[in-house]
């Protein structure tokens, strides 16, 4: 592991927050902060702390002693000033005195003591940050290290490695007792670098940023030094298919076993993140992995992104996905049952104070394919697939040392179930789309429509068609195509690939369309076609696909249509785009007849004149000064006299995504249109 530290780099975040205000010592806190956040081998997601001792003044003018200390809800990669709470050094120093405190306490006095009341809370280690008497303190769960004490003689090993250049503190969870521990092996031998903090992480510190940062570095790259002596170490021998079923065939089986059956409500779904590469495969296909993958998180800090212990799934075969359905749903319902057993075991043990989060795991490894993160949204299932990965990383390392050993699974409990984190249960807000995953095709309308429905939380994947423009009956395509996805009948086997390579639909809509005109007598037969290619076969190709996926999740799903007014109330010329349109919302209704009992609900939205690709600046104009009317008139051309725009139309589809009880139906977003109201 090498130094990231820069002069330049230093200096120019002296001189830019120098210009807001913030001190050098802030300045120099964030810099290296950032160093140490961006390096996943030092800390993943929200993990790790930093702190710096200042002085800083408050609203009354008086200057205090302070311990600026990362908060609750900064991510150390993307530290701000903002992240680094100020708090009065003296009374926190004075709490080293009390015999014990309570988290609740703990917080409480934390809080009394900010400069700022409307900061985030300080780390729960704020403590052992403020017990230590030196200027700059770093915090990491470092790979390495973790590799190192997560051993049956962890703590043994690291005395080797660090030869008395560091102090060695026994595991105990977060908090006041582990800041007074800590403190005490410290004052024990005050000439230490830092602190190794056994099945937990580590500590360095310093004078300056650069000396506690590169003390970081140096003591990371020592354990590293160690695992390289160790034996090479490759997972193999377990039977796997000859051709074993791919991540896209697989992903909706998992994420529709794993979701969460209410009666009378939708299910809690979750987001799959699926992650592969040599060493993971290494790690997935070993015969062991029964073994060395259920004995539990690599650091503590891991266990509410991704439970104790991963979901293990037998390994598919390509075209027996049947059978590996229901080897998946026996693995959950074991899983449920384990979970459910242990927490009520732990629970008993501390007086049964606490409340059962969902049994749910929040990754699955599946030998031949790699393994997947599961969360209530893409964030979080991002996050359980990059700390799922490090633990492929860190267990493998230290199997090459020894043997793989974290803690018990009593103390892991008593992270899981925190109290800090059992009350921030009560104060979660699920809004109604959290879980469920969307596609949205074209741009326009769609892009209002992305919007909406991802401000409720769903996870949206955004496929655009190139735009198309009227031009004397032809079409244009412009030159770029957004992530070069096209919907028509010439490329329309690569967009089954794209949607294939997502696997996890819950909502589909689709928005892409271009108009054709001309008198639909003198229309050529090969423009017709062209227009049902991308105005009727492109909905057809693109719900077929989704329904696949949602009846493997078999969890239900939404189909949505952007079809239009043309359906029931054609103009004149517009045939070319009215007659697929109509075929369109036939189309809706059929796939509501037919798949209405699997749960998946069908419905469309008939809008009119909305600008878009499809209604351009240039349409208007033209339009408007064939009916002698203004742009503005003919735009609120209806009975509210009122521009519709695209985000009343995705409103209209956010409503249908959220109504459980609703298909076939047609909702009309236009302002008033008597002529284009459906019988």
């Amino acid at each position: 592991m090498k130094s990231q530290w820069n002069d330049d780099a230093a200096k120019r975040a002296i001189e830019t927050y120098g210009a807001e205000g913030v001190s050098e010592d802030i300045a120099l806190r964030v810099y290296t902060t950032r160093l140490i956040g961006r390096d996943p081998l030092l800390v993943l997601h929200g993990g790790g702390n930093t702190s710096v001792k200042t002085r800083a003044v408050d609203d009354l003018g008086q200057e205090h002693d302070v311990i600026a200390v990362k908060g609750s809800g900064a991510d150390m990669a993307d530290m701000e000033p903002w992240g680094l709470p100020a708090v009065k050094l003296g009374p926190l120093r004075e709490m080293r005195a009390l015999d014990a405190l309570s988290d609740e306490a703990m917080v409480n006095m934390q809080r009394l003591n900010l400069l700022n009341a409307a900061a985030p809370n300080p780390s729960v280690e704020t403590l052992l940050h403020a017990f230590l008497p030196h200027k700059f303190v770093d915090h990491a769960h470092a790979a390495a290290v973790l590799s190192l004490v997560d051993q049956p003689d962890g703590e043994v090993l690291a005395r080797e490695v660090y030869d008395g250049r560091m102090g060695i503190v026994p595991y105990i969870a977060p908090g006041f007792d582990l800041a007074k521990a800590a403190a005490d092996v410290f004052d024990e031998k005050p000439d230490v670098e830092g602190l190794i903090l056994h099945k937990h992480g580590i500590f360095t510190f310093g004078d300056t940023a650069r000396d506690a940062y590169e003390r970081m570095i140096e003591m990371v790259s020592l354990a590293e030094s160690r695992l390289r002596q160790g034996r090479p170490v490759v997972f193999q021998g377990a039977h796997l298919p000859a051709e074993p079923a791919t991540a896209a065939d697989i992903a909706p089986i998992l994420r529709g076993a794993c979701a969460i059956h209410h009666p009378g409500r939708e299910p809690m779904r979750f987001i799959a993140e699926f992650r592969t590469s040599p060493a993971i495969l290494d790690y997935v296909n070993g015969a062991e992995l029964a073994s060395y993958s259920q004995r539990g998180v690599v650091t503590p800090d891991h266990i509410i992104r991704t439970k104790n212990k991963p979901l293990v799934v037998p390994a598919p075969e390509a075209g027996k996905l049947d059978a590996f359905a229901q080897s998946v749903q026996a693995a959950v319902e074991t899983f449920v049952a384990e979970y459910d057993i242990y927490f009520s075991r732990e629970n008993e043990a501390v007086g049964g104070t606490k409340t059962k989060l969902d049994p749910m795991p929040r990754v699955i490894l599946v030998p031949g394919v790699g393994l997947f993160g599961l969360g209530r949204s893409a964030k979080d299932a991002a996050i359980a697939g990059d700390l799922a990965e490090n633990t492929v990383r860190v267990i493998t390392d230290a199997e090459a040392i020894g043997r793989y050993e974290p803690l018990p699974e009593r103390d892991l409990f008593a992270l899981e179930y925190w109290s800090l984190e059992q009350a921030k249960l009560k104060k979660q807000v699920v809004k109604p789309l959290t879980g469920q995953v969307a596609v949205v095709t074209g741009a326009g309308i769609g892009t209002a429509t992305a919007k909406a429905l991802g401000g409720r939380r769903a996870a949206v994947a955004v496929f655009d068609v190139a735009s198309m423009r009227v031009r004397d009956g032809r079409r244009r395509e412009r030159d770029r195509h957004c992530l070069r996805r096209d919907q028509t009948g010439r490329r329309r086997p690569r967009f089954r690939r794209c949607l294939r390579a997502l696997r996890r639909c819950r909502h589909s809509r689709v928005d892409a369309g271009a108009a054709w005109q001309g008198r639909i007598g003198d229309v050529p037969d090969e423009v017709l076609r062209e227009s049902f290619e991308l105005n009727f076969f492109a909905h057809q190709s693109v719900a077929r696909e989704a329904v696949a996926i949602m009846l493997k999740q078999d969890t239900g799903g939404a189909l949505l249509f952007n079809i239009s007014k043309q359906a029931v109330n054609p103009g004149q010329n517009f045939g070319p785009y009215g007659l697929p349109k109509a075929a369109t919302m036939l189309l809706m209704r059929q796939y509501a007849l037919d798949y209405g009992a699997d749960g998946i609900r069908s419905n469309g939205v008939n809008a009119d004149r909305i600008r878009s690709g499809l209604l351009t600046g240039e349409m208007i104009a033209a339009r408007s000064k064939a009916r002698g009317v203004s742009e503005a008139d003919y735009m609120a051309g209806n009975l509210l006299h009122a521009e519709v725009t695209a985000e009343d139309v995705a409103q209209a589809f956010l409503a249908l995504a959220k109504a459980r009880k609703t298909t076939g139906h047609v909702e009309t977003v236009d302002g008033g249109n008597i002529a284009a109201a459906l019988r």
